[in-house]
């Protein structure tokens, strides 16, 4: 895919972006990339803040893990993954939750965030707001909900909450992203949320139906570009068939190499779960986005990280 003809969309308006600490669980590097050994290490799980000075507008990018634990933590998700994958992988609450890192970081409430956006709905990075956030509504990409409904209140085997997707029982304040969606760079579906250049959500088609990444430019005039997934690789379930963490491959594939071409533009890329960065601590525009605590807290777990 050529980028000699691809322009991004001038502007100066900007958004503040903060990563948090989701909190992390195990996983095994055979299922995320191909051609691994099947060992295990701490997979992280990044959310953002952004806002947007503004309009005072406060909105959330993803929520990681929960920060519960016990009891509370096993009603943050529905049962088949409480008492499955939550408890096969090995998942750690955060130090500090959600709503107390932006407390800290700006001193906002919980009750001052008006969006909740989830770049897709696994249990990495979904859960029910409304308790949380009780003033914010939380958005899903297209095709979200037909793939996922009903969910585990009509089928409590079902990976998926429905208290989001539930036609008849759902309990949560959300609506799916309307648009409108146009080309951005080398995407050809993107919704300008903030109506001013400063923050686009892009559908990212591949690892589920519905899922999205987001660019936004920062006050520097840099722009970051997060995204819900990883490089991806193939395994065996326990009854011989293959599976993956992906969908749709072919459009996975073709979702990073658009990525890749945003990267040629100049676009800082930050990748969910993805720690490379902080590790090589190169790249200045993603390091800011961190406070010196959760720096700090890295550089220590990413020495110590090591195959179980």
């Amino acid at each position: 895919m050529s980028d000699s003809k691809i322009n991004l969309p001038v502007t100066d308006a900007f958004v503040h972006v903060q990563l948090l600490n989701g909190g992390s669980m195990t996983a095994e590097c055979h299922k995320i990339h191909a051609d691994e050994p099947a060992d295990k290490f701490r997979l992280y799980n990044w959310a953002f803040y952004i806002h947007h000075p503004l309009f005072q507008r406060r909105i959330i990018w993803d929520l990681g893990l929960t920060s519960c634990t016990g009891r509370k933590a096993l009603d943050d998700y529905p049962p088949a993954i409480a008492n499955g994958a939550l408890k096969e992988a090995q998942f750690e609450a955060p130090h500090e939750s959600i709503p107390d890192q932006i407390k800290r970081r700006n001193g906002v409430t919980a009750g001052e965030i008006d969006a909740i956006i989830f770049s897709h709905a696994h249990f990495d990075h979904c859960r029910p707001t409304r308790r949380t956030f009780p003033n914010g509504i939380a958005f899903f990409g297209p095709g979200t909900s037909e793939y996922c409904s009903p969910g585990h209140l009509a089928d409590p085997s079902s990976i998926w909450d429905g208290r989001f997707f539930d036609p008849e029982q759902a309990t949560e304040r959300w609506e799916t992203l309307q648009g409108p969606w146009v080309p951005f760079g080398p995407f050809t579906h993107a919704m300008d949320f903030f109506k001013d250049g400063s923050f686009w959500i892009i559908q990212a088609p591949g690892h589920m139906p519905g899922n999205l990444c987001a660019c936004a430019r920062l006050e520097m005039g840099e722009c970051a570009l997060f995204d819900g997934t990883k490089e991806f690789g193939t395994f065996k379930l326990p009854d011989g068939s293959t599976f993956c963490l992906h969908t749709d491959v072919s459009a996975a594939k073709d979702t990073l190499a658009r990525m890749r071409v945003m990267e040629s533009l100049g676009s800082h890329i930050a990748l969910a779960h993805d720690t490379t960065w902080m590790e090589k601590e190169t790249d200045q525009v993603l390091i800011s986005l961190l406070d010196e605590a959760f720096l700090r807290d890295m550089r220590v777990a990413l020495r110590q990280q090591a195959p179980f």
